[in-house]
């Protein structure tokens, strides 16, 4: 199935709300992620790459991770092609001044 066209933007004070709450509710330390651009270019270069789809995870300390998979026309994980995860995480690597970060 082709995911149906959506405007996935949203507005900074939802954003900022919705990473609020994440605080709020102490699931972790752990605010956010950063990675590069390149691996994101790759990963959504593959062939017959439509989109992406970002799992929620936990790493072997307890730590909150995302992955990140390539998905097709029909809906699946590009799982043979490029994975991603291996964030910089906030903190210690944060924007402090980001309405985001609270």
């Amino acid at each position: 199935m082709t995911l149906p066209a959506r405007d996935y933007r949203i507005t900074l004070s939802a954003a900022a709300a919705l990473t609020k709450a994440y605080r709020d509710a102490k699931v972790s330390d752990v605010r956010s992620g950063a990675i590069a651009k390149d691996p994101v270019v790759q990963l959504l270069n593959q062939a017959g790459c439509v989109g992406l789809r970002i799992y929620y995870g936990r790493n072997p300390d307890g730590t909150p991770a995302l992955v990140l998979a390539g998905i097709d026309a029909a809906d699946n994980d590009l799982t043979k092609g490029v994975l991603l995860e291996q964030m910089w995480p906030c903190p210690p690597l944060c924007d402090g001044a980001s309405p985001l970060n609270g």
